[in-house]
């Protein structure tokens, strides 16, 4: 007799007969699962379930989560990263002197001999500068060499056991590269803040009066008092000293910095002479703009007033009216383009200047001289 026969046919089935059944029915289930899911999903279910096919993510621990390049970058170059205050002396009416902060910003240590690199005009003007360490200590400095043209200075003070950066080479930045951004916005109360960002473009050219800057873009966030203080990559090397931040209304993250590899040989000259060695042509001119140029049917280029009693120029036999149009072949359009070229160069260095005279193009030899210094 099998497990659903009953002896008589009002007799209800065993509570085995149940059981029987429902493990029946589930086997029976399961296999019809397996046998119709390929109908509805495409194929065989593990195979095409992007979730279940994923590689197991093994668990990240909570130090790993924390950890960050950041943090390394700024406990490895924040000590090396000083305040800078530029203290003027002021008569009141009664003719006293005292000393009164003008301004501040920020400086790196690139020297354990007590060198620091800051901006020239962090410092310009100063009576008397005082650098305020990692530890808070406050020491007096020395203004070893400033150079406007560069917008760079170096200090130096007296110290002991000093923190040095590492300065990289920033010919190889890349655009997109994390970058950090290290310095004392608004003061000393904020000393060493931390900003984080990317290279936004390298070689950004920006002119500023009559200097034409070639400059490090960045978004990490560059402000008052961050000027003089460090552009860090990834490997904790400074490869640019924040100097500048676009201020237009409705344009945020775009600050500069200039290159260490370009900063780095007027660093030294700087140490070693006080000064910048800076090629001399011997004139003073104006520039002939492009409206000039069609109005009164001249070329575009610096037009010679007048010329330094033999000077270079003078020996090469520049005259006065004559203008200038290139150096070398390259155009020369305003005193921008022409410093550009002329920083290419050194004192006694020979070049040739093109010049229009009335209409005439003549190539003159000249030999720079150097710059002379106030």
């Amino acid at each position: 007799m099998s497990y659903f026969d009953t002896e008589e046919y009002g007799r209800k089935p065993s509570k085995v007969g149940y059981f029987l059944v429902a493990i029946i029915g589930a086997i029976i289930g399961g296999l019809l699962s397996l046998y119709l899911a390929p109908v509805f999903y495409g194929g065989n279910l593990m195979d095409n379930n992007p979730i279940l096919n994923q590689p197991q993510t093994p668990q990240i621990s909570n130090t790993e989560v924390d950890f960050s390049p950041v943090v390394a970058i700024a406990e490895q170059v924040g000590p090396t990263v000083v305040g800078v205050s530029n203290r003027g002396r002021v008569s009141d009416f009664f003719g006293r002197t005292t000393v009164t902060e003008r301004g501040s910003g920020s400086g790196v240590i690139i020297d354990s001999r007590g060198y620091i690199v800051t901006n020239f005009h962090v410092i310009d003007g100063a009576s008397e500068i005082i650098v305020t360490l990692a530890d808070g200590e406050k020491v007096e400095a020395k203004l070893v060499g400033a150079d406007q043209q560069t917008d760079l200075a170096v200090l130096k003070i007296e110290a002991d056991n000093l923190p040095v950066a590492v300065l990289g080479d920033s010919t190889k930045l890349r655009t997109g590269e994390l970058v950090v951004a290290i310095g004392n916005p608004l003061g000393i109360e904020f000393a060493r803040s931390v900003t984080m960002g990317v290279v936004s473009a390298t070689e950004r050219k920006l002119t500023i009066g009559d200097q034409q800057f070639n400059l490090i873009q960045t978004d990490a966030a560059i402000n008052p008092g961050n000027s003089g203080g460090a552009l860090v990559n990834s490997r904790g090397e400074v490869i640019g000293i924040n100097s500048a931040k676009l201020v237009i209304e409705g344009v945020e993250g775009m600050g500069f910095a200039i290159p260490i590899s370009e900063a780095r040989p007027i660093i030294e000259e700087l140490i070693e002479k006080g000064y910048v060695s800076r090629p001399f042509l011997g004139i003073t001119g104006s520039v002939i703009d492009e409206y000039s140029a069609r109005r009164w049917q001249i070329p575009q280029g610096i037009l010679v007033r007048s010329i330094v009693p033999r000077g270079p120029a003078h020996k090469a036999g520049i005259q006065e009216m004559d203008i200038i149009v290139a150096v070398d072949g390259e155009e020369v359009k305003d005193f921008a383009e022409l410093t550009a070229i002329l920083n290419k160069h050194k004192p006694g260095d020979k070049v040739t200047v093109t010049v229009d005279r009335e209409g005439k193009k003549l190539d003159l030899p000249l030999v720079l001289g150097e710059m002379p210094r106030e």
